[in-house]
């Protein structure tokens, strides 16, 4: 299987959404419990959502800032799990920094949408190239349904061939 095919056989399992949820529950429990969704996942941008409800609120009747921080991971790191299906060497995938600006009180629920496939899949190929360990920092933009914008998260993601222990 090539990489393009690994590709499409993983966002096919993504948005599979009973397969989603059984994926968070092994994987990411609280994610689950928190209720993320997968809005869309192509190879421009995911989106991820994730509900105003009382496991995800805090005492100013809005969502927590750390539930918002992982829909925003979630929509940097699905498209970074995406971009390493099938490499060859394998690599492995680590957050290494997050930054937030909070725009906005999120009082429902909330579209964490990332659109830096490119600039990813770039770190991805030159990590394949070098065989070396390279860094990305992908932004995740969180709006209201109207379209008002409540956060804006970078996460930088570090990519790095895997050593084989023998």
């Amino acid at each position: 299987m090539n990489r393009q095919q690994a590709q499409e056989r993983f966002t096919k399992r993504i948005t599979h959404a009973l397969i989603f949820r059984l994926f968070l529950l092994q994987k990411l429990p609280l994610a689950c419990i928190a209720g993320l969704r997968v809005e869309k996942l192509t190879t421009e941008h995911c989106s991820i959502s994730i509900p105003y409800r009382w496991l995800t609120q805090n005492p100013f009747r809005s969502i927590y800032f750390a539930a918002q921080a992982m829909a925003a991971e979630m929509s940097t790191g699905i498209l970074s799990m995406m971009a390493i299906q099938g490499c060859d060497p394998p690599l492995s995938m680590l957050v290494t920094n997050i930054e937030a600006v909070f725009l906005k009180k999120a009082n429902a629920r909330v579209y964490f949408t990332c659109a830096d496939w490119v600039l990813i899949s770039e770190a991805v190929e030159q990590a394949i190239k070098t065989n070396e360990g390279v860094t990305v920092r992908a932004k995740s933009t969180g709006i209201l349904a109207d379209g008002t914008p409540v956060a804006e998260f970078y996460i930088t993601w570090s990519f790095k061939p895997k050593t084989i222990k023998h």
